[in-house]
């Protein structure tokens, strides 16, 4: 691969982010009024499927695309599993909305602050996208499944968030095979959001107290420097009378 392939590899990046961001949202109203409007019209349900279908088409073809010309190929899955499983799993799509936060003005930047800014920011984000598709996608599974006790887009709301949540009151839980892996998905994707949190606030904690002990042992080293200066003066005083 040449390096005008990943040149063109580049533009086309630039040039397609934020169509791909736009897509993404289109998708995700798509694709949760296809699930909740019980009652749409026949008309509707085909233009909201050929909605689904072309953001889909979109993302086929943005993803080959940039994977030929990459230089390396490899590295490039590696570094863009969402838009790999956004071509596979259509409750991923909604996803590619958050790779284009670290985009924004107010979260950029290299320093510590910028730093946590943008973990804390993209990480709420992805907790609350990944409730909502979820629960979407659970809903839609077990809504008319023989037994399910998951009837209402509430419902499905509140069993995600107690499941993530490792509580488990087990008042909502799922009945069909779907429903169950989503749970596991669930289950995962909590207990690694809940470690990154922990990670993350301990990592601010620690920069906190380090900060605290560089600025007391800063001020202490003042006194001292004070002090010295002060006994210098008096000890000349005393020279001066003498």
């Amino acid at each position: 691969m040449t390096d005008a392939d990943e040149a063109r590899r580049l533009r086309w990046e630039r040039a397609t982010v934020w169509i791909g961001i736009a897509a993404s949202a289109l998708f995700l109203v798509a694709y949760s009024w296809n699930i909740l409007d019980e009652n749409k019209s026949p008309a509707l349900k085909i233009t909201l499927l050929v909605v689904l279908f072309s953001v889909w088409l979109f993302f086929l073809v943005d993803y080959v695309t940039r994977l030929l010309l990459a230089r390396d190929k490899g590295g490039f899955i590696r570094h863009n599993a969402v838009d790999l499983l956004s071509v596979f799993l259509p409750m991923a799509r909604p996803f590619r909305l958050l790779t284009g936060l670290h985009r924004l003005p107010g979260l950029q930047g290299n320093s510590g602050s910028h730093l946590r800014r943008r973990v804390v920011i993209i990480a709420g984000s992805f907790v609350v996208m990944f409730i909502y598709v979820i629960s979407l996608a659970e809903f839609q599974a077990e809504r008319y499944a023989q037994g399910s006790n998951i009837r209402s887009f509430g419902d499905a709301v509140w069993w995600a968030c107690v499941t993530m949540a490792t509580v488990g009151y087990g008042d909502y839980y799922p009945v069909t095979v779907p429903g169950r892996v989503l749970a596991v998905v669930l289950m995962i994707g909590g207990v690694a959001i809940v470690g990154t949190a922990s990670a993350t606030i301990v990592n601010l904690l620690n920069e906190r107290t380090q900060a605290v002990r560089r600025t007391d042992g800063a001020a202490r080293l003042d006194a001292g420097a004070a002090d010295r200066v002060s006994d210098r003066g008096g000890v000349d005083e005393a020279r001066d009378d003498a």
